[in-house]
This record gives C-alpha cells, structure tokens and sequence, in this order.
C-alpha cells in the first residue's frame, strides 16, 4: 500500500480501550475510522460526537461492515468472546485484523485464526499485547542481546491489576465472556517474558500453574494464577498473576544472569522503579539507570523512558502499537505481534490453564 495512502478502519467496540485507540487512529495520518459498530447504539454515537466524527459512521451490522470496500482493516475490542470469531470472519472478508488481547477465549477458535491467518500471507494481523511498546521493555531487551546479563537463568515478570469491571465493563465478572484471567490480562506479562527470553534464545519446554479461585470481587472464574516455566536453556520463569486485587499496577520484573540482573519494582517513585548491574557495563554494581545521580553516564536511560507503571490505557502506548500496525499494512511487512508470530504466547498461555486445571506440568506446543 502507498505511503500516502487511507487505510479505511472499521472499529469494533467503543469502551475504555476502544475509545483511547480510536484516538490513536484519528491523530495517525494515514487512518481513516470509516465505521463503528458497537452492542448500544447510544454509547456509540455518543463516542463519535466526543471523537469529533461523524454520526453517520454508526453500523449497527458487523456484517455490513465486513463488507464495506472502503474497510481495509477491523479494529478488534469488542468483549472477549468475540475477539475469535470476529477475527475469522475479518480475515475470510479479506480485511486486515488488529484484535485485543486475549485472541480468543476457546482453543478451537485459536486454532483457526491461525490456519484462516496462515492461508491469507498478504493480510496484516495483529494481536494487542502492547506492554511490550514500553521503551523500557525494548532496552532490556537490547541489553539481552548484548550479553550484559551474560546468560539469563532466572526470571520474573508479574501481572498484578485490580481490572476495571464499573458500569458496562462488568462483563468481565462472567467466565463465558471474559475468558479467563490469564487471558485476561496476566498474559501481558507471559509476552513480555517471552521476548525477553527470545533475545537470550531460549524458549518455552514446560509449565507448571496453579489458580486461586478466591474473589472479593465477584469473578465467576480464578482471577489469580502462579505460572512457572521451564526454558530449553535450563533457566527458569515466574509468573504471579492477579487480575481481582492489586495496591496498583504491578508489572514488577526481576531478571538475573550468569554477568548481571536488573529489577524493575513499578510500585517505586521514579528514579527508584529501575536498578541493575553487569559485570560487563558497571563493574558489577548495582546502578540505577533512571537517575543520573547514581549512574554513570555509560549506563543512564533516557529520561523519556515509559514504563509499564499504569493501569490507566491513557498512559499506556496504545500510540506505538497503532502506529505499528497501521504501518505493517502501508509497508506490507508481518507484525512481530501477528497471530502467528506471537502464537508462542498464546500456546503458553492455554498450556498454564491447562495446567492449572489439570495439576499437571504441560510441555509447550512449538
């Protein structure tokens, strides 16, 4: 597709994310939000008079908007059951996908996102696991890379977040809309995990998980889960998840190495949330890269580094991410996040359910 060229969106679900990345498009210049379809028609005509757009863009059908020439892509956030079958029915009207996370709530539709995407190599998928976006997340990564850790051998990344359920959001208290927590948001910091061991090229063998089903807030399902996973490198991951109850947002990580380790504790003040060491870099002392007073030059992040801090998607990068989807289709390249090449999440995602379901250990479908 031309550089100069409108992408026509049609958007789907206009709630809390749906309206923040409805935003994004607006302000990217080349998307165009062509259509909103949405379950109240008031919510969403209200959204397109605050948006600035026009009321005539309401499509009460998804099926008009499927085929709508003028759509080039759908924008998924409709509830979480949906997100597979919306997903399949974009792709088989030949339309580019940008899909919230989870992809899908049942196994079986996965199954087919992935063969309908695998069929369709010219269209653009995406799924939405933007923590990643965060500037911090890519230089850890980066330093991965360049062994300034040396050899990762053990790794933790939470996803701990009361999530919103007020108002017309409490359909994420049924388990047959919502899914699952770990779906729900506890895989946001499996993806993070991933890549971060991707860059030490390790990969998932195994997990082992357990569930708490104790709510005070009224969860149908678990909303906790502790996911451990076995690498092929022989290091070991953690992952503590709860999406009913948090003083906060914690994304806290703590990775260590064979030359150095790094702890981000997103609950601290700024210039505290970040410190690590290298063996390589800071002669084996522990620095803090995000104030300058306690950090050589050498080592210092850029003061504009974002962290995963927030549980408010206002602060979140939900610019990067659309920014990054809409150009994958102006340059026709594959997202790092299309269905297929973030389906190492996915699978490990549904292997700690099954897991935790089963009291067994689960390897990991390669």
């Amino acid at each position: 597709m031309a550089s100069d060229s409108e992408i026509g969106i049609g958007f789907v679900g206009a709630g809390w994310m749906g309206t923040t990345l409805m935003q994004r498009i607006i302000e990217h210049e080349n998307g165009e939000i062509i259509a909103l379809h949405q379950r109240s028609e008031k919510n969403a005509r209200e959204t397109l008079l605050n948006l600035g757009l026009s009321q005539d863009l309401y499509c009460k059908d998804y099926s008009d908007m499927l085929e709508n020439p003028n759509v080039h892509a759908v924008f998924l956030c409709s509830p979480n059951s949906s997100h597979g079958p919306q997903s399949i029915a974009a792709m088989n009207a030949d339309k580019h996908v940008f899909c919230e996370k989870p992809c899908s709530t049942s196994y079986s539709d996965y199954q087919k996102q992935l063969e309908v995407a695998k069929s369709k190599p010219h269209l653009i998928t995406y799924v939405n696991y933007l923590m990643n976006f965060d500037s911090m997340e890519k230089r850890i990564c980066e330093m991965v890379k360049e062994k300034q850790f040396g050899e990762i051998t053990q790794i933790q990344v939470n996803y701990r977040h009361p999530i919103n359920i007020s108002g017309n959001k409490a359909w994420k208290l049924k388990s047959e809309i919502m899914g699952d927590a770990i779906g729900m948001g506890i895989i946001h910091a499996i993806s993070v995990m991933l890549n971060i061991m991707d860059a030490n090229n390790a990969k998932p063998e195994s997990v082992y998980a357990t569930k708490n089903e104790n709510s005070t807030r009224g969860f149908e399902t678990a909303p906790i889960y502790n996911i451990m996973i076995n690498f092929d490198n022989g290091a070991t991951g953690f992952c503590f998840g709860n999406v009913d109850l948090a003083n906060g947002y914690d994304a806290y990580h703590n990775i260590h190495g064979t030359e150095g380790g790094l702890i981000f504790d997103s609950y601290l003040d700024r210039p505290n949330k970040i410190r690590l060491w290298s063996n390589k870099t800071t002669d084996g002392k522990w620095v803090y890269p995000l104030d300058p007073s306690r950090c050589p030059k050498t080592s210092a992040w850029p003061e504009d580094t974002t962290t995963p801090d927030s549980g408010d998607v206002v602060n979140h990068q939900t610019g990067a991410c659309v920014n990054h989807f809409l150009d994958c289709i102006i340059e026709e390249k594959a997202s790092f996040l299309s269905f297929e090449n973030s389906a190492s999440t996915a699978e490990l995602g549904w292997a700690a359910l099954k897991s935790a379901n089963s009291g067994q250990v689960v390897r990991i479908k390669q």
